[in-house]
């Protein structure tokens, strides 16, 4: 029996210690600031334990991983590095579901020399995403193809019933996470030039998505995608792309967001006391003192004062006389406001979105391929952005433990002895990427589609 280290007990870890309670027979500690969140996480399991532990406690944090086989980091992502450290001083494996990190990767010969697995990027975005990608891309491989060109896009997003304010939009992770993303650049390759788009101009840049399934989306770049070229062995590719996906609307309402300055996170001690509408006029004061405050902002931002930007800022309430929350910046008052406004309602359910598409060049024909995931969560119960998040980490770290997973270094789940047991366990459960391929003759034209969705047992 191995005893397993889990580190935070936020928002996605349900599924992930219900698992590990239910399908092993470790013994689990959560370790968190908040006991009671742990203790409400284990319901009395006998083989769960609740314990306090500050992170920044240097002392506790060693000795509880040196207390255990395995360490499972949801903390932070400024945190795993230190987290490893004490792993490879201790001899402990460890999973986590964040990117690779310079200082993370810089850590692979010490992990390899001490036969030490630290397994990152195991979640859905990053960690399905890895997995299902590169499924296909072995298997085209395998079959004598080459990829020629690769998109990716992932949203976590209300299930359309739940699709309920005008914003398209509900959090069901950390609402300064997905706001602050929309600050970051975006890279990617399109007939073998790089196009780079600053983080100021992101929701300018966008296309319409049909997802099969799941309906019409809008794709915008996520950050900078071309280190996945070589993780995925993709040297040479003219065409690469990343993306998220959102309900029309979103990137003309986001990109109001980003140019009215409401992601300054910069900490403005005059915002206290003050009223929505008093910070609007502190980001646009040619608008201060002005009736028609909505008229007023949308001449600031270029676009029409009934245009649906302006509309969804009015229902959010920043042109009204309600006082702010305690908050520092513009920002945290902006993650105060959605928080209360763009949150779920009892029983309703999320959706995830990811959807591959690949083109395929082989030597006698051409190949169309998608993979395809449109997951839902369960109403009253797990979302789905907590189970696709957590699960793959919770199968992982059982693998490790028997062994079936044993490559030692600083990995991403891109190998087939790590994505062939969790993607077919997942599906076990329900969570199915659907393969579809369209195949092009190289002379005639002649066009055949196909699927190869696998069959997975009827969802519990």
């Amino acid at each position: 029996m191995a005893r397993i280290l889990l580190l935070g007990a936020g928002l996605v870890t349900r599924p992930l210690v219900h698992y590990l309670l239910e399908q092993t027979d470790h013994e689990l500690t959560i370790a968190t600031r908040t006991v009671s969140k742990a203790q409400t996480l284990l319901t009395g399991h006998p083989r769960g334990v609740a314990r306090e532990l500050l992170v920044d406690d240097h002392a506790a944090l060693e000795a509880a991983v040196a207390d255990h086989d395995l360490a499972i980091s949801l903390l932070p992502y400024t945190y795993h590095v230190r987290v490893a450290r004490l792993c490879l001083k201790h001899h402990k494996h460890m999973v986590t579901t964040s990117y690779i990190s310079p200082e993370m990767r810089g850590l692979d010969a010490e992990a390899r020399a001490a036969g030490i697995t630290i397994l990152n990027e195991i979640g859905v975005d990053p960690g399905i995403d890895h997995m299902s990608a590169m499924r296909v891309i072995d298997d085209v491989k395998r079959r004598g193809g080459t990829v020629v060109a690769f998109s990716s896009y992932c949203g976590g997003l209300p299930a359309p019933e739940a699709n309920t304010n005008p914003w398209g939009y509900k959090f069901s992770w950390s609402p300064r996470g997905v706001l602050l993303a929309g600050l970051n650049d975006g890279r990617y390759l399109s007939g073998g030039r790089v196009i780079d788009i600053p983080g100021k101009d992101l929701f300018a840049h966008y296309e319409v998505i049909d997802v099969p399934g799941a309906g019409e989306f809008e794709g915008y770049t996520n950050r900078n995608c071309l280190g996945y070229i070589d993780l995925y062995g993709l040297t040479g590719i003219p065409d690469m792309f990343r993306g998220t996906l959102r309900y029309p609307g979103w990137c003309n309402t986001m990109k109001a967001v980003v140019d009215l300055g409401l992601l300054d996170a910069t900490p403005r001690s005059e915002l206290r006391g003050k009223t929505f509408r008093q910070m609007v006029e502190l980001l646009v004061p040619d608008a201060a003192g002005e009736d028609d405050l909505r008229g007023a902002v949308a001449g600031f931002l270029g676009i029409e004062p009934d245009s649906e930007p302006m509309s969804r800022l009015q229902w959010l309430g920043l042109f009204g006389d309600d006082p702010l929350p305690d908050a520092p910046s513009v920002l945290d008052v902006l993650v105060a406001r959605m928080l209360e406004k763009l949150a779920y309602a009892s029983g309703e359910r999320d959706m995830l979105v990811l959807y591959h598409r690949f083109q395929a060049q082989f030597a006698d024909h051409r190949e169309t391929i998608s993979s395809t995931l449109v997951d839902f969560g369960i109403p009253g119960g797990d979302s789905s952005m907590s189970r696709t998040v957590s699960l793959p980490a919770a199968i992982a770290t059982r693998l490790i433990l028997t062994g079936e997973i044993s490559a030692p270094g600083v990995l991403a789940p891109v190998t087939p002895d790590i994505y062939e047991p969790v993607l077919t366990e997942l599906e076990s459960m329900g969570i199915v990427c659907e393969e579809r391929r369209e195949t092009l003759g190289a002379d005639n034209g002649e066009t055949r589609s196909g699927t190869s969705k696998r069959k997975p047992p009827r969802r519990r």
